[in-house]
């Protein structure tokens, strides 16, 4: 049995008990080209809607173990081998956990906190880089993972050019503004596009959590890409979250893919701690009245329909945005300035969720 054999095997065999709880299972039939072939049996064979979501399940456990296959695909008409696995033993040590339970945390790292949104265009990064920073202005050792491989704007709007330095076979993260931070980034060309399948985009993740040196944090942001896709299921398979914050505008278009982000965090097992909406509205320089640009009340809206707090409206704001453009994040260049305060403000009540676990 080779290798890649054994790691798909191992993959299974998270699955298996989940299946067949169903009154299923599954077999793998073979595997060729990187694709891997499997057979679904028994009640969930046949199902109308069963199979899509085992498959993805399926998937996904096979990619966390051998980020190497490129598909998972359902094999008809060909018998399944011979295997040796038996029936699952269910006093086997994580026998009934599926690839969303029991993952490795990361020495040294107590909390982990996702950033993530619907879509792009939101200010995802800029409410990441933010909330990281007025963290660390509470007193806490923070890190800042940039796991947005397609779109790494992390070290821009930090202004760090210099590229992590390496200690042995470990990578030590870049240091900017007192906190810890690694991205893509550092190891490509500015003007170079990341052309990535989904397995490098999972290494990547993957490297990013287990090659870093992140040392002692209280905290690590991840800044997830828009979406719902291979960044984010790594992450979710890979390590513990804590929780995730969902980062939207009050438009419709933004608001919908927000749903679908919310669903996707319920299906991996990742509590969703609330919503932020960026860009709410607009103070006029000159005579300080408010106007709502994409509409308002929609992060209030999906909030209430998830049943999570709205934790926090940040205006759309020129001199936010400048800031990040030059490098210089407002929580650098003037905490005190009404628009860190926003950002302060949702970092105390993210505080308040971890502070049980900073002892």
């Amino acid at each position: 049995m080779s290798d890649v054999q054994k790691r798909v095997e191992a993959a299974l065999e998270e699955v298996r008990p989940m299946l067949e709880a169903d009154g299923g299972g599954i077999d793998l039939v073979k595997i060729e080209d990187d694709v891997v072939f499997v057979r679904l049996k028994g009640a969930c064979h046949g199902c109308p809607s069963a199979p899509q979501t085992m498959d993805e399940g399926v998937a996904r456990a096979i990619r966390k173990h051998a980020p190497e296959i490129r598909d998972v695909r359902l094999a008809d008409g060909e018998p399944a081998p011979a295997s040796d696995h038996g029936a699952p033993d269910p006093a086997a040590p994580g026998a009934s956990k599926t690839p969303f339970e029991g993952q490795d945390p990361i020495a040294g790292v107590k909390s982990i906190i996702a950033v993530a949104s619907g879509k792009g265009g939101v200010g995802k990064t800029t409410v990441a880089i933010n909330l990281a920073l007025a963290l660390e202005q509470l007193g806490l050792k923070v890190g800042l993972m940039d796991a947005d491989i397609y779109g790494p704007n992390v070290p821009g709007m930090l202004g760090v050019e210099r590229p992590p330095q390496v200690s042995g076979k470990r990578v030590l993260p870049t240091r900017a503004h007192n906190i810890f931070c690694m991205s893509i980034a550092f190891f490509v060309d500015p003007d170079q596009a990341v052309i990535w399948r989904g397995p490098m985009v999972m290494r990547a993740v993957q490297q990013f959590l287990r090659d870093v040196e992140w040392g002692e944090l209280d905290v690590l942001v991840v800044d997830l890409p828009p979406g719902t896709g291979d960044a984010q299921l790594t992450l979710a398979m890979e390590v513990p979250i804590d929780g995730a914050v969902i980062v939207t505008t009050p438009s419709t278009v933004a608001l919908q893919d927000v749903r679908r982000g919310m669903m996707m965090f319920n299906q991996v097992k990742v509590p969703v701690w609330g919503v932020v909406e960026n860009m709410s509205y607009f103070v006029c320089p000159h005579c300080n009245r408010e106007t709502a640009p994409f509409a308002e009340g929609g992060g209030k809206e999906v909030a209430k329909a998830f049943k999570v707090p709205l934790l926090g409206e940040i205006p759309l704001d020129p001199v936010i945005r400048a800031a990040g453009d030059d490098g210089k994040p407002i929580l650098v260049t003037d905490s005190d300035a009404p628009q860190s305060r926003k950002f302060i403000e949702v970092a105390e009540k993210l505080h308040d969720r971890i502070k049980d676990k900073l002892g």
